[in-house]
């Protein structure tokens, strides 16, 4: 048995088939659209997202008050006791990829919702900071104590300028072009 490209004889099949993709691909609409017309759209989708009370028959809390009487419902006594055996920081960090990225992809904080959207108008504009801000409230919810948001809220600004920061001194310049100056009359550069 020989393996290997066997070449077809009749070249018609290669026209045809070269023709219809040809066809498919002039009779396609135009991919390019206008950068106006796609942010207009973006922001209708968004729009409609976040007046929606439930995503994908998903329900999707109104506030942060909201979050934690629909975390109490899904969440047993058990696991809530094995939640507050940690301290909050710790429990964060363990849950940021079990609750946190449920919470996440559930509750919009991707694409927005109404819960995303509250979390954007107190300062919150990262999904994983939305999801990391929920289970910190909620531990502190639950062992009744102050919830203190709003410096929770400027560290986690805090923390997303300083990374920004940092990325900008650790960057590398790619391509650097320096302009001719008219030596005649540099004003009109």
């Amino acid at each position: 048995m020989r393996f290997g490209l066997q070449l077809v004889k009749d070249p018609m099949k290669y026209i045809s088939l070269f023709l219809l993709f040809a066809f498919a691909l002039l009779a396609t609409p135009s991919l390019a659209q206008d950068p106006a017309n796609v942010k207009a759209e973006a922001e209708a989708y968004y729009q409609d997202r976040i007046s929606r009370e439930y995503l994908d028959r998903i329900y999707i809390p109104k506030d942060i008050a909201d979050a934690f009487i629909q975390l109490n419902d899904l969440i047993d006594d058990e696991s809530k006791k094995k939640f507050l055996s940690v301290d909050e920081n710790e429990a964060a960090r363990k849950l940021h990829f079990s609750l946190g990225r449920w919470m996440m992809r559930n509750w919009g904080f991707y694409e927005g919702s109404r819960l995303s959207h509250y979390l954007r108008n107190l300062g919150i504009s990262y999904p994983d900071d939305m999801a990391r801000f929920i289970i910190l409230t909620y531990h502190r919810n639950l062992r009744k104590q102050p919830l203190d948001v709003k410096p929770l809220i400027e560290g986690f600004i805090q923390k997303r300028e300083e990374d920004f920061k940092s990325r900008i001194e650790k960057g590398e310049i790619i391509h650097e072009e320096k302009r001719k100056r008219n030596s005649v009359n540099p004003e009109k550069q």
